[in-house]
């Protein structure tokens, strides 16, 4: 699925790299002979020493002046300084390896145009590194002087999307061999760690300290032994994030399969390989914390398959479903449980074998079967969803009706006519149980307030200083795009009189991530909206991907989104003003519940 937000930051969109551009660096023919260096064992003064070489070698990635102007193949030059560096013996001799390397790039010049961080930045850069680390006067005084005197304005390796402002990584060599070599993989390890550290918006809110992150993972990249365990550490890194959109990892060729179905799996073949290319007939979800059947692909496999709807399953192949769970959690990258878990659910039920056994509750009857298997496109998993959008729910005690409305269908074309439609309505229900299909949060959300109403502001980081993010001048309003909060207009005018003034009620769930988070704050900024249902997935914000060796692209959250008051959503998701979960029961009757509280509280209106 696509997840990108396409919102104009216009006003905060710092000078973009040329599109043809290109750099010294692109000339450099020199062969990457330290990608050969033969490691040695793993002690832990060499994995302090690498982890203080990873962050030194990122620093100066992105604030060293000839760094930034594409004057070296950076990757060239962390193997070029690796033979001798990981022989170093003493802390003296690797501070002193570390600034002669430094020392190759020339004195620098002042910087007059490099401006401290702002006293009001939401996130400042992180250097305790640094200030606390046990490295020489003479080094952090080295560092500290290539910061004041850092690269400014157009840089080789970064740049901001010219509509988001979420950041682009640039001229990243894939090295697309199946299998990196060690020094390929702690080269992907330290590209990585760095991005994270100098461009990701919510390294504030990661349950691990992101400096610790970097000396655990060391040992995981360099003793990875084949292409699978390889991947599979980068997915573990990335649940260090504490994201949902981390959970992305694809070839680089694959970026344009976003915008599939929420059954997509991740589009790397050893991964695919492992968990399975072959499903369970029906959807699955953690209803009461148990793996329950909620629906099938294909009503007519039902009777085939013998499982009801509501049945939870206990084992799979002999395992019980907790026990499995907690072996293939740490892969899962995931803002919140609720996210993980929806993720995990449908994993649980692929397989590469054409059945699998299953032990499973049916109305309090232990059972157990064979579960015949199949190809996602035996169940039609992947077909777009051709159904209209919105329907009429009449009220059996009066004339009424409420609308319905969902976003996993919805049209720019449907618009009008449902604004026409719905006017009379006693209230609207917007399902966001779901990814929207097209973009609605202005066109729809307009039409639930009669005043232009802020509902979102976002922070982006300042390229001139990595590592420092700024909340945009811009706060985004319905019935006005976008203006500064001071702007000359009055936002307690009414501007229209043709808008929707009965009850709306927005559902959400753990389905509902980021651009259908980012939508749930639009309506919820409407003059008499209530948010009905369950945690959502937390992870709203630009997806932006990082390029890693292996011809692999992992995804992570790139702008910062608050409420106008500055509330986050990160983690958090859009949290419900009514909390209404589906129980066993329920799913068994055929009940939508959180549904059925919606029509409640609007017949009560």
């Amino acid at each position: 699925m696509r997840i990108k937000l396409i919102i104009l930051l216009s006003l905060f969109v710092v000078s973009c790299q040329p599109k043809n551009k290109t750099y010294q660096a692109d000339f450099d023919n020199a062969p990457d002979s330290g990608t050969h260096t033969e490691m040695p064992e793993l002690t832990d003064d060499l994995i302090q020493n690498l982890a203080l070489l990873g962050k030194i070698w990122g620093f100066l990635k992105y604030h060293h002046p000839e760094v930034g102007k594409g004057k070296y193949d950076w990757d060239d030059e962390l193997f070029q300084i690796l033979p001798e560096y990981i022989n170093v013996n003493s802390t003296r001799y690797r501070d002193k390896a570390l600034l002669r390397w430094i020392e190759r790039y020339g004195e620098l010049p002042e910087c007059t145009s490099s401006k401290e961080t702002t006293a009001c930045a939401y996130q400042k850069p992180d250097f305790l590194w640094v200030e606390n680390g046990n490295i020489s006067a003479a080094l952090k005084e080295k560092i500290k002087k290539i910061y004041q005197n850092r690269h400014q304005g157009t840089h080789c390796y970064i740049k901001k999307a010219y509509h988001d402002g979420n950041p682009e990584f640039l001229n990243e060599e894939p090295y697309s061999t199946s299998f990196p070599d060690k020094n390929l993989r702690l080269l992907a390890l330290y590209r990585y760690w760095n991005i994270i550290q100098y461009f990701f918006p919510y390294k504030y809110l990661t349950d691990k300290k992101w400096d610790e992150v970097l000396r655990e993972y060391i040992p995981v990249f360099i003793n990875a032994k084949s292409a699978l365990e390889y991947q599979l550490a980068i997915l573990q890194l990335a649940a260090e994030t504490n994201d949902t959109h981390a959970r992305f990892l694809m070839g680089a060729d694959e970026i344009g399969f976003l915008r599939g179905t929420r059954y997509a799996p991740l589009r790397t073949n050893e991964i695919d390989s492992l968990r399975g290319t072959k499903y369970a007939p029906f959807r699955v979800r953690f209803i009461e914390n148990n793996l329950t059947v909620i629906d099938y692909f294909k009503p007519r496999l039902k009777e085939t398959t013998g499982l009801e709807i509501g049945d939870f399953i206990t084992h799979i192949d002999s395992k019980k479903i907790e026990y499995i769970i907690d072996s293939i959690k740490a892969y899962y990258p995931a803002s919140n449980e609720a996210a993980r878990m929806y993720y995990m659910a449908t994993d649980l039920v692929r397989s590469n074998n054409n059945s699998i056994h299953i032990v499973y509750n049916s109305s309090g009857v232990i059972k157990e079967k064979e579960l015949t298997m199949y190809q996602r496109s035996d169940l039609n998993m992947d077909e777009p969803n051709s159904k209209l959008s919105y329907d009429s729910i009449m009220l059996d005690n009066d004339s009424m009706f409420i609308g319905y409305i969902t976003l996993a269908t919805i049209k720019d074309t449907e618009i009008s006519h449902i604004k026409k439609s719905f006017m009379n309505a006693k209230g609207i229900i917007i399902d966001i149980r779901n990814y929207p299909a097209s973009r609605v949060d202005f066109s729809l959300g307009e039409f639930f307030t009669s005043k232009r109403k802020p509902f979102v502001k976002f922070t982006t980081g300042n390229l001139n200083n990595p590592g420092e993010f700024n909340f945009s001048n811009n706060v985004y309003f319905l019935n006005y795009k976008v203006g500064n909060r001071n702007s000359f207009f009055d936002f307690e005018k009414p501007i229209s009189e043709n808008y929707f003034q009965g009850k709306l009620v927005v559902l959400v769930n753990e389905e509902t991530i980021s651009l259908a988070e980012l939508t749930a704050m639009a309506f919820r900024a409407g003059d008499n909206t209530v948010v009905i249902g369950s945690q959502t997935q937390g992870a709203d914000g630009n997806i932006s991907f990082i390029p890693l060796p292996g011809g692999l692209k992992a995804g992570i959250s790139g702008i910062g989104v608050y409420y106008p008051d500055g509330r986050g959503t990160q983690r958090i998701g859009i949290v419900p003003d009514i909390e209404v979960k589906p129980t066993i029961q329920g799913i068994r009757e055929g009940r939508d519940e959180p549904l059925e509280k919606a029509i409640e509280l609007i017949q009560k209106e």
